[in-house]
């Protein structure tokens, strides 16, 4: 488990981190109601940058509007977000690779189950970037959970709240003897993991859920999929039955905080040999270039600025 670095952003100003806490009686607290981002920053000796900043900032955006959080575009623009990040790193002045976790609270003290003109507050921390996932073959499990579905809480928000099912659906997983779980929708295709979407590679092809099978639309999943495209992968996304990965040349999964990790094992059957595939390997290797250096996509955010 990652402790957050000893500087946090909060209340519009850096303060240690046990300093930074909003009240029981929020509807952050009572109902789950906040929404977030995880974005990774890399350090090399003075140099820090940032993936895909701006795409961090739409996504809270974007999850703002779709819960009805309508106090954060009145209150934040993308130059206020950077300058935020930019602070909270160079005052913790991490010496290796590490995520930001954004989040706005909604911090309004017993306001019934609503939230257009609730106060907000924002936070961010930093913590070492530790992938949390297995990075050398992952054991998977379908989990008996099913996805929350995007007509009951939008899977397109990262909302704090609707992480309980990723919650009971890891644990399971992990109380059987797994990695992590695969998610199922309603009529049994598959969703994403817990906190990662996954990939399969079937002749040749990369096939991938579209955006309409109750997934989070992730920033790492449009980064592979664009890398694929321009490697002349052939990409497909498209609806994805369980025995599909049960027959797959490859399995993969992406996201922030789960990097580009190769999958062993769906439901006791062995993905191929076993090994990793080809594609990942190439795919794993465009990917951590991208994150370092990027001309080509401007996915790069120069976080380095002189210290006052």
């Amino acid at each position: 488990m990652a402790n957050p670095h000893p500087h946090v952003y909060f209340g519009d100003r850096i303060v240690a981190a046990d300093a930074a806490s909003v009240s029981v009686a929020s509807s952050a607290v009572l109902y789950g109601l906040s929404v977030y981002t995880v974005l990774p920053v890399q350090v090399d000796g003075s140099a820090r940058t940032a993936f895909r900043l701006d795409d961090h900032f739409r996504r809270l955006e974007e999850s703002c509007k779709i819960i009805g959080i309508d106090r954060f575009a009145a209150e934040w623009d993308f130059a206020r977000f950077r300058a935020a990040v930019v602070e909270l790193i160079d005052r913790n002045a991490p010496a290796a690779d590490v995520f930001v976790r954004a989040t706005v609270h909604v911090v309004e003290s017993i306001p019934g189950t609503r939230v257009r003109g609730c106060a907000i507050q924002v936070s961010m921390f930093v913590y070492d970037a530790v992938p949390i996932v297995p990075q050398d073959g992952m054991r998977l499990k379908s989990s008996p959970w099913r996805r929350i579905p995007d007509n009951a809480i939008p899977s397109r928000a990262k909302v704090n709240g609707a992480y309980v099912n990723s919650v009971l659906a890891k644990q399971d997983a992990i109380d059987s003897g797994y990695d992590d779980c695969i998610f199922l929708d309603g009529n049994g295709h598959v969703c994403e993991l817990s906190a990662a979407t996954i990939f399969l590679v079937r002749n040749g092809t990369l096939v991938t859920p579209d955006v309409s099978c109750d997934i989070l639309d992730g920033i790492n999943r449009r980064t592979i999929l664009t890398l694929a495209a321009e490697d002349g992968i052939p990409v497909v996304e498209r609806t994805v039955d369980l025995t599909e990965l049960y027959i797959a040349d490859e399995v993969f999964v992406s996201g922030t905080s789960s990097g580009v990790a190769p999958v062993a094992e769906v439901d006791g059957r062995l993905v191929a040999d076993g090994r990793p595939g080809p594609i990942w390997q190439a795919l794993r290797k465009r990917h951590a270039a991208a994150l370092r250096s990027d001309e080509l996509h401007g996915w790069i955010t120069n976080l380095a600025e002189p210290r006052g």
